[in-house]
């Protein structure tokens, strides 16, 4: 996977916790940045493992899916991970092996 790369996320602060969906142009450093407690809603309820992504060709269409997601219900958000990721395993070391 390329770094600079549109992709829209979810991070969790553990199995069924809270969640965190995002966007961004270069997913491995702001994964890397809710890892570090980099302030704000990650920090502040531990949200520190991407349990889901989905890389995008433009910015504006990851906004608009980012969007879509967000507003949508928890269960959409639940099903969505538990759908590509059944055991809310931390994909953290799929995009860090991906980057280099």
């Amino acid at each position: 996977m390329r770094q600079r790369q549109p992709a829209v996320y979810i991070m969790a602060s553990k199995r069924n916790g809270t969640l965190y969906t995002g966007v961004t142009s270069n997913l491995p450093r702001r994964v890397w940045q809710h890892r570090e407690g980099a302030g704000g809603f990650s920090e502040r309820y531990d949200c520190r493992l991407l349990v889901w992504f989905e890389m995008h060709g433009t910015m504006e269409l990851a906004i608009v899916r980012e969007k879509q997601i967000k507003a949508g219900s928890r269960a959409k958000k639940l099903k969505l991970i538990e759908t590509e990721n059944p055991l809310w395993r931390d994909l953290w070391p799929d995009i860090i092996d991906g980057a280099e």
